[in-house]
């Protein structure tokens, strides 16, 4: 390759490399460098330099005696927001793997028209569909009317700022972002092999966990990042539907920037969920690179 189809390519990827410093490294070290500032009196921040927004993700100092303790508060949000979003990801894929293979083994013809049906809720705004998941399950939603009506219950039931409402409303926001991955890789599963493993007096259920899900793997590790990922930075969902019982991670961080004026906190927090989302990425990169290395061993 000669210097000038070097310089060539570059000149190529400048666009691109520009594009991811301006908008995804600089804004990332400007928080970082936040991270390690002093808190401004009414917000913003004072150039010196200071460990303490670090320090307080988990750890806090009593305002008498300046005695240390654990962040019991922040450590219940974090894990409030990990276990949540486990739990909308195991339930999307509850739901969305037998869509999936519902759509994938409808007629060539018709799948187009399951599809359209499964991208329909991204033509409308993220709020508007919490809203309309609140709307159900509220005090006097829909959901409680039927119940009342069928005597089933005697009075509204309280689902409406709890962990319940929070994974019910970010379940039916992801589940499309699950069912999507799913469908491509079992669209090209060979069903002769299911048929095989029946020939074979296989049950179906062995069938399932022998024969299908280890062939449809990639596409389930790779709707369960794309649910959890957005899961763990949720901030409208949980805002809606958990109120202030329910808070998780992006909730947290846009209080210390807003009501908090904690800006080095704030900015702690959000290198602390960039990094959660790295590690689940870093995750997802060696198991699908480890299941291509033994495809093709």
């Amino acid at each position: 390759m000669t210097g000038s189809d070097t310089s060539r390519r570059w000149i190529l990827l400048l666009p691109a490399i520009l594009t991811i410093v301006l908008f995804s490294i600089l804004p990332l070290g400007i928080v970082l460098v936040y991270s390690f500032l002093t808190p401004g009196d009414f917000g913003n921040v004072k150039w010196i330099f200071s460990t303490e927004g670090w320090f307080s993700v988990l750890f806090e100092r009593d305002i008498f005696d300046d005695t240390v303790t654990i962040s019991q508060a922040n450590l219940n949000i974090l894990g409030r927001s990990v276990g949540l979003s486990l739990a909308t990801t195991l339930l999307t894929l509850i739901f969305g793997l037998p869509t999936a293979w519902f759509i994938a083994t409808r007629p060539a013809s018709q799948r187009g028209f399951w599809l359209f049906l499964i991208t329909i809720p991204f033509w409308t705004n993220l709020l508007v569909r919490t809203i309309a998941v609140q709307e159900i399950i509220r005090s006097e939603g829909v959901l409680n009317r039927i119940l009342m009506a069928l005597g089933l219950i005697q009075e509204p039931l309280q689902l409406m700022f709890t962990n319940f409402a929070v994974l019910l409303g970010m379940a039916y926001v992801f589940l499309p972002l699950m069912v999507l991955p799913v469908y491509a890789a079992i669209e090209k599963f060979d069903f002769t092999l299911a048929e095989a493993s029946y020939d074979l007096y296989a049950s179906r259920w062995y069938c399932l966990r022998r024969v299908i899900l280890p062939l449809v793997r990639p596409g389930i590790i790779a709707g369960s990042i794309l649910v959890f990922v957005p899961s763990l930075g949720a901030y409208i969902t949980p805002r809606i539907m958990g109120g202030g019982k329910s808070m998780m991670l992006g909730n947290l961080i846009e209080m210390q920037f807003g009501q908090g004026r904690n800006w080095p906190l704030g900015a702690a927090l959000a290198i602390t969920l960039t990094v959660l989302v790295m590690v689940a990425l870093i995750w997802y990169t060696r198991v699908t690179s480890d299941k291509t290395e033994r495809s093709h061993g």
